[in-house]
Order: C-alpha cells, then structure tokens, then sequence
C-alpha cells in the first residue's frame, strides 16, 4: 500500500512551526533588541552570553537527548519526556540570571520573566501538555511590543498561526494550545505590567 503523502497543509504547518519554535523566536528577539540602540560592540556584549549560556546549550540537549533517544524528536512532544527540558532550560536561564547580575548588579527582567514562564508551563505539564511554542511566542509578541507596538502586534499573529500550526500537525489538541496561551497571556500581562513600573 502506497504511503500517503503530506498535504500542502501540512508542509507549511511544518515550515512555520519550526521556523517559529521558541528558541529561534527568542533569537530573534535579542538580536533585534540588543542592536536596536546599541552599538556593534554593546549589542554583541550583550547578545553573546544569551547565545552562549542559553541557546546554544539548549540547542546541543535537544540535538544528543534525540540522537540518544531519550526524546522522541526536536518539539518533546512527550509530555513525560517534557519534564527535563524544562528543567535543563530554568537551570541555564538562572546560570545567565546570576552571571548577568553579578557582572551587571542588575536582574534581567526578560529573563527572569522566561524561568516564571517555564515554571508555570512545568506546572501545567504535570497536569496537561501546554504548547510550549505557542506560549512562547505569545510572549516574544509581548516582549517585541514593549519596544515596538507594531512589531508586537504583528508577533501576535505570528503566534496565533503557530498555535494553529501545532493543533494541524498533531502536536498538541486546541486545549493544549489554548492552556498554552492562557499561561502566556498572564505571564506576558505581568511582565508588561512590571517594565512599565521600572520605567518610571
């Protein structure tokens, strides 16, 4: 019996699902932030220990834990296997938290928004498998939005689509994304609200 082929659908939901994943989300996020008023030289300062301490290790867990086979594939779609990615991910975002206050004296507020995030989505696991891209990049719209309206709003609807990307490819049901959302909505809400009262 002949295998049947993906539809056009599909494949696109599979091109901007991951395109879109979380960690390329935040990428671009702090590329864009870090030159948006900075210097080469600041931004790079700035960009490089994210890049190091954070993507680049999560990238390389993702990569040997699938080779191993301890991950069935790059999403975790197993909300079993879920569990320490998001452990192995906090441990690093407070590896930079740390780094970034004791070189700055300062706590990274985006940062430190990402790890109540991943707690909150860790929380959810044990009882359901939020879409991690999803909220993620509901809150990359709310980070790009507290520099840029625009940009915000038009990230918004970058993770609107990748929330209905999840559900066509099966990696999530609606209620998953919607969980999803929902924990981002608020995490998002929060962090918005609190750059606002440091601002001022």
């Amino acid at each position: 019996m002949e295998e049947k082929q993906p539809s056009a659908v599909h494949k696109i939901s599979k091109i901007i699902s991951d395109f879109f994943n979380p960690l390329v989300s935040l990428f671009i996020f702090f590329l864009y932030s870090s030159l948006r008023n900075s210097s080469f030289h600041n931004s790079f300062t700035y960009f490089l220990p994210i890049l190091l301490m954070i993507i680049v290790p999560v990238i390389v867990w993702l990569v040997w834990n699938v080779k191993t086979g301890r991950y069935t594939n790059m999403d975790v779609s197993n909300r079993v296997q879920r569990k320490t990615l998001y452990i192995f991910i906090g441990i690093c975002v407070i590896a930079y938290i740390g780094f970034n206050y004791f070189k700055n004296g300062l706590i990274d507020l985006v940062m430190l928004f990402i790890l109540i995030l991943l707690l909150a989505l860790q929380i959810s696991n044990y009882f359901i498998k939020s879409s991690m891209h999803t909220a993620f990049n509901i809150f990359v719209a709310a980070l790009f939005f507290s520099l840029n309206t625009t940009f915000g709003t038009a990230w918004l609807g970058i993770a609107a689509l990748v929330g209905i990307t999840r559900i066509i490819l099966k990696r999530h049901t609606p209620k998953e994304v919607f969980m999803g959302a929902a924990i981002a909505f608020m995490v998002s809400f929060l962090y918005l609200y609190c750059n606002i009262q440091f601002q001022h």
